[in-house]
């Protein structure tokens, strides 16, 4: 699987929240709004997990069907890699 810039900008992006959040928490901030970014970070996260397991399921599937291959275990396996990631 080819890593879009997309992909790889978003977890840019969560790196540049959790330096922030360290610095946050080496400044004494209140505790609320340190969750309040851990928990933006962690969805971050979340959703680029969804992105790259759905762009490797439809790789996939167009690779198989093109196979005439089943594409019913594909499927079990990206919905167990988004179960996991939980």
């Amino acid at each position: 699987m080819e890593y879009t810039d997309q992909m790889k900008n978003r977890i840019k992006r969560v790196e540049g929240q959790l330096r922030g959040i360290l610095k946050m928490m080496e400044e004494n901030q209140d505790c609320k709004e340190v969750i309040t970014q851990l928990s933006a970070s962690r969805t971050a996260l979340d959703r680029t997990m969804g992105l790259i397991v759905s762009s490797n399921l439809v790789e996939c599937v167009r690779d198989a069907d093109e196979k005439g291959e089943n594409t019913d275990e594909l499927v079990k396996q990206a919905v167990n890699l988004l179960v996991k990631s939980r």
